[in-house]
């Protein structure tokens, strides 16, 4: 009777054990995720911004969502005189009555499309990148200056845009080119070069330094998004790792990278968000950002075909450089004209200042932009 007691003692301490090692995962696991517990370093950011529950809640406040959307939509508005005609009552007296009203101008802004699960970090914030690759030092920023001082100088960015605009909070982050468009074939004949883990990790380990996130860039040559961003899903898996693809480089044609301006299709970018999703979907994550390099209609085809997704928020960047003049027109015609859900706006430290440009647009002029960028980056 005694060793039938302390069978049973063993197995009901085993079972109570367990119980509570499962709602210890799940409680952690939960709070990992919607914040309350830093992940490579990175602290929980804006109230809207943080994965707060991604399993119970599979959508956001979406009336704040639409209003924001409206915010940035930023619709200039514009004076009509509407004129009313009425019978004087008892009298064949026409009175004439004309007033002046302020309306809104016609618009594609703000853009419908899907509602993003909960934890989206857009239209929220606003992102503010340092682009580059710290190999280069012609690629931008990222390799052009020692990482404290990089750091320190992307925070000051940050802070510029958060004083320009109060009401949207900024999150810091790197741009980092993990595949990079290359002059000759190499071993075999893609024109591309995958960067080593460690560099990979440099860039994650950077912004979580400033609580930022990191977005993997890819100039995929004469390879395909389709082969190049699977390989890049250990490090998308990450809460605060997302995707950047750059069409200029994707040499369709077989041309060399950098002689001609390259292409995507939105079968391209779609199926990068559907794999995106996927990861999402497996790792219980909040939304990635897929963002897209932009600055002729070309280098986009079929843009109307690029499908949102409640895993996946789209971001249109308007990567040209040049004079204020020719960098707004750019945005207007190529980004805010073709509308997919969100947009960005490139800015260059050296190439927008070159003759006959006369300065670099202020966070202050790029605000007075409809749609307003959502994503701001620096090369």
């Amino acid at each position: 009777m005694r060793h039938f007691f302390n069978r049973w003692s063993v197995f009901f301490a085993i079972v109570v054990i367990g119980i509570f090692l499962i709602f210890f995962y799940g409680a952690l696991r939960a709070n990992i995720f919607s914040g309350r517990y830093d992940i490579l370093g990175i602290a929980p950011l804006a109230p809207e911004a943080t994965s707060t529950s991604l399993s119970a809640l599979t959508t956001i406040n979406t009336a704040a969502y639409n209003a924001k959307l409206l915010a940035i939509a930023n619709i200039p508005t514009h004076m009509i005189t509407v004129t009313v005609t009425s019978t004087i009552p008892g009298t064949t007296t026409l009175a004439i009555e004309k007033t002046t009203r302020t309306v809104p101008v016609a618009s594609l802004w703000p853009v419908k499309t899907v509602y993003p699960n909960a934890g989206a970090l857009l239209p929220f914030n606003r992102i503010v990148a340092y682009y580059g690759n710290f190999y280069s030092t012609q690629m931008g920023v990222l390799g052009q200056y020692p990482p404290e001082q990089m750091l320190q100088m992307l925070q000051a960015a940050a802070a510029e845009w958060t004083a320009a605009d109060p009401t949207t909070p900024v999150i810091p982050a790197l741009d980092y080119i993990a595949v990079t468009a290359q002059g000759s074939p190499g071993a075999d004949g893609k024109y591309r070069l995958r960067m080593p883990a460690s560099q990979i990790e440099k860039a994650i380990s950077l912004a979580s330094q400033v609580n930022g996130l990191v977005f993997l860039d890819v100039q995929v040559g004469l390879s395909n998004v389709q082969t190049e961003v699977p390989l890049l899903a250990p490090y998308l898996k990450l809460p605060n790792v997302e995707l950047s693809l750059d069409p200029e480089f994707s040499m369709k044609n077989g041309a060399r990278p950098d002689t001609e301006i390259g292409t995507m299709d939105a079968s391209d970018i779609n199926f990068a968000a559907d794999y995106l999703a996927n990861i999402v979907n497996e790792n219980d994550l909040p939304p990635k950002i897929l963002v897209v390099h932009r600055f002729t209609q070309d280098m986009v085809t079929n843009y109307k075909n690029i499908t949102p997704l409640p895993q996946v928020e789209i971001v249109m960047n308007m990567d040209g450089w040049g004079s204020p003049a020719k960098k707004i027109s750019t945005y207007e015609k190529v980004i805010a004209a073709e509308p997919v859900q969100f947009t960005g706006f490139k800015l260059f430290y050296k190439n927008d200042l070159l003759p006959p440009s006369t300065g670099m647009l202020t966070p202050q002029q790029i605000l007075q932009l409809s749609p307003q960028p959502s994503y701001i980056q620096y090369q």
